[in-house]
């Protein structure tokens, strides 16, 4: 008998599958999120991070999902 996986390859995964819930928080589109990210003069993950939860009240784990997905995708150009 075979059986097959839960997950479907719409599923998504990693920092993405925070996107839903931070656009329902915050009220903002993750693309605005993520042009507040490139257009920091910070670069380090970390001082984006607090950036984001200081100045933007975002909480750790949803300002940590935008900054590794953003870097991450700047990384690969």
């Amino acid at each position: 008998m075979t059986t097959t996986s839960s997950t479907t390859p719409s599923t998504v995964k990693g920092p993405a599958s925070y996107f839903p819930s931070i656009e329902k928080k915050y009220g903002r589109p993750i693309a605005d999120w993520q042009d507040l990210i490139r257009s920091s003069p910070l670069t380090r993950h970390m001082e984006l991070v607090n950036w984001l939860k200081s100045e933007h009240g975002l909480g750790h784990g949803h300002a940590n999902a935008l900054v590794a997905h953003t870097l991450a995708e700047h990384a690969g150009k």
